[in-house]
Formats: structure tokens, C-alpha cells, sequence
């Protein structure tokens, strides 16, 4: 048995088990997420992101010994890898080298067919769609914005481009804090249903009932569009409202239609939906971990002629003059761009990144993918960060 932490509160959980049924306000939150990021359709409104009927692509299965791999742990200190995932809340991690899948391990109650909520990992599906589908000639990612959404003309989005969305270098105002539930970020929580109104609001204060609502409501700038990177979820939604609106048709259908289907993934996936039941495109996807590993390797392998060779070789390339504190304590050379993070001008790999410990890495040189898949106490911790992206670097090197 062991405890796990939350301010003010430590409760004792066994391996898989649920201490209580979640509280509305915090189902997301340390201790419950141990339990509900794998159970989100016992939670939240969900809509489906079908696999379809074709074929699962095969990972073809070369294991190799890693539990005992040397890596450096949270402080600093010589660990072993098992160890560091154990003390990282780890609910899945896959290996692929090659294409092959080399280590795989569940924790906390998870399989291989378990669903596991990814949190901001989505974003990164977004912005392969939106390589998709501009590739197509479905939308124009130098297109301004409010040309396919005419409603945002009167917003902080009047100016700015589909391409400021995907690199998150929009100048509209929007606070990205975690835990004030009247921040930006807690009136997304409302407005996306995954969280209730505050008792202690206000009752004169307005709360959107959508996320289009929240959007429509975004009118201070603090920059102008396009000269610096800040990463706020909601870039994410308009972006997947661009989509929706130039295709006609729901961002699950498109993940399901453009991904899901065409990638050949193992199960079907999920999306939280609002009250307007648009899906939440910044955060609300949930699916196993091997699918998690099958986009993360048609991305090493360049696009596997689903989506352009050039986007990938696009979303390699950031501006990293745009990139600045507080992304430089864990990504000193980091950059942004088309809703990945890039590691470093060197290596160009790169990362899809959630709170709470979701991590993609996409390793070009050693031809490796690792997928983590966590229930962290906190929604961020550098340090963890840190140690995981060494660990990610050892298999790596361990593998070659």
C-alpha cells in the first residue's frame, strides 16, 4: 500500500483501486486521478473516436532488458529505471526502436487495452490533422483566423493567422493556471464541463456555457500576433473550431476519419465533450497506450505517407528566438511549433507534453519512441520532467 500526495491530504490507495468516487471538483486532481485518468467515460461525457474496421497495424516485438537500466532519479541521485518509474507515478511506458516494440510495462491497474487520458498530448494530434488537412487544401494555415471563423472578428483573435494557432504565438490574453479555479484555465474547466461552477463565485459573475462561448469572450491582447511563444490551451480549440468549420464536420469524426482509421490503431479512443459537444481538442483525449505509440512512430517515420514529409520537417523547425523562461528550466534550447515541442536545435526531436507526467518522445538518431503515461501529484515538476527526459535519453543510448 501507498500514499499518495495532495495538499493538505494524503490518502492511502492500493495498486488500481479507487478511494472514493471522484469529487466533481477535483476528479482530476491527486488522489482521485490515480484512479480516474483511466476511467474518464465513468466521469465525463465522451464521444467516440472510432478505430474503424480495417486492419490493426502490427508492432512487430523485440523486448529487451530495461528495468534495471542506470538513470538519475528526481534528486539527483544514481536509480535504476524501474525505480524512477515507480516513484513517478507511472501508469504505462512503451519503447519502440525501430518501428519494434522493445519494453512495455503497465502499472496502477492499467493494460494494454486501458484508456488513459493524455491531457495537453492531444494538442499534438491536433496539429498533425490541421498538417492533414492543409496539405489537402481544406484550410490555409497563413489564412487569417477570423476568414474561417467570422464570429472572432470582434475578439483579440481579429490579426492573427491559423499558423499563430498552431505555434501558440497569438498575442490574445489568456492565463494558464492550473490550480486558480477563476483563472482563464478555470473558466475552461467550466466551460469544456469538465468541472462545476465554484460555489464561492460570484453569483452576478458570468460563466461561458462552451468553449466557443470562452472564445468569443477573449478581447485584451498582450502581444502582438506572431512575436512570442506562450503556451495557453485555448489555441488548441480555436484551432480545432478552424478545423471543424472548414471541413464540416466534428473533431472526433476527423481524429477517427484522418488517424485512427488511417494509422490502423488497436482500439477506439474517446473525447470529453462540453454542453455544445464540441470535443476538447487541448486535452480531452483518451486512448491506449500502444495507439499513443503508433502516432508517436508514423511521426519518426516521417509521416509513413499518411501525412506530408514536409510538416514533419515543418513542425521540427521552431523559432527558438520565440521561446523563453519559464520553458527554458526544462527545455534550456527548446522551441514550439504546429502544437509540438522540439527539444533542441540539435536533435530536433520532438515532444508532446501533458500535465501530471504525459510524455511522447521522438527521437530521429537513435530511431526510438517512448511513451509515458503518468498520474503525477502535481501538474508540473521540473525536476521530474528532467529526470524522465534523461531517462528517455539512456534508453536511447542503451538501444543503439
Amino acid at each position: 500500500m501507498a500514499s499518495y500526495r495532495s495538499p493538505g491530504l494524503r490518502v492511502p490507495i492500493t495498486k488500481g483501486s479507487q478511494p472514493s468516487f471522484p469529487p466533481k471538483t477535483d476528479w482530476d486532481r491527486p488522489p482521485w486521478n490515480r484512479w480516474s485518468f483511466q476511467h474518464i467515460r465513468e466521469i465525463r461525457p465522451t464521444m467516440e473516436v472510432w478505430r474503424g474496421h480495417g486492419p490493426v497495424r502490427p508492432l512487430l516485438r523485440n523486448e529487451q532488458e530495461l528495468d534495471s537500466l542506470p538513470v538519475v532519479g528526481i534528486g539527483g541521485e544514481a536509480t535504476t529505471l524501474s525505480a524512477l518509474l515507480e516513484v513517478t507515478y507511472t501508469d504505462g511506458i512503451l519503447v519502440l526502436k525501430g518501428g519494434a516494440l522493445v519494453y512495455e510495462r503497465y502499472f496502477n491497474g492499467m493494460d494494454e487495452r486501458t484508456l488513459h487520458l493524455s491531457q495537453s498530448v492531444a494538442k499534438s494530434f491536433t496539429g498533425i490533422l490541421a498538417g492533414k488537412l492543409a496539405a489537402r487544401g481544406a484550410i490555409d494555415v497563413n489564412a487569417p483566423v477570423s476568414d474561417v471563423l467570422p464570429e472572432l472578428h470582434s475578439t483579440a483573435y481579429r490579426g492573427a493567422k491559423i499558423k499563430h494557432l498552431l505555434d501558440m504565438t497569438s498575442g490574445v490574453r489568456f492565463g494558464e493556471d492550473y490550480a486558480d479555479p477563476f483563472s482563464d484555465m478555470g473558466r475552461a474547466d467550466v466551460a469544456s464541463g469538465w468541472k462545476p461552477i465554484p460555489r464561492d463565485t460570484d453569483p452576478h459573475l458570468c460563466w461561458p456555457q462552451s468553449m466557443f462561448e470562452l472564445i468569443a469572450g477573449l478581447h485584451d491582447l498582450e502581444a502582438e500576433h506572431g512575436t512570442r511563444f506562450s503556451y495557453r490551451s485555448i489555441e488548441t480549440d480555436v484551432l480545432a473550431f478552424a478545423l471543424e468549420r472548414a471541413t464540416g464536420k466534428r473533431f472526433a469524426q476527423l481524429l477517427s476519419e484522418e488517424i485512427w482509421q488511417t494509422l490502423g490503431m488497436e482500439e477506439s479512443a474517446n473525447m470529453t465533450v462540453d454542453p455544445a459537444g464540441f470535443a476538447l481538442a487541448d486535452g480531452g483525449l483518451s486512448a491506449c497506450l500502444r495507439d499513443y505509440g503508433r502516432f508517436a512512430q508514423m511521426i519518426l517515420e516521417n509521416g509513413a505517407g499518411i501525412v506530408p514529409a514536409s510538416w514533419i520537417e515543418s513542425t521540427r523547425s521552431g523559432d527558438h528566438g520565440l521561446f523563453r523562461e519559464p520553458y527554458t528550466a526544462v527545455l534550456p534550447e527548446g522551441a514550439y511549433r504546429n502544437q509540438f515541442w522540439i527539444e533542441d536545435p540539435q536533435g530536433r526531436n520532438l515532444m508532446a507534453r501533458g500535465v501530471f507526467g504525459q510524455l511522447i518522445h521522438i527521437d530521429w538518431a537513435q530511431q526510438t519512441v517512448v511513451v509515458k503515461l503518468s498520474s503525477w501529484p502535481d501538474f508540473v515538476n521540473p525536476a521530474w520532467t528532467r529526470a524522465t527526459l534523461h531517462a528517455v535519453h539512456r534508453i536511447g543510448a542503451a538501444l543503439s
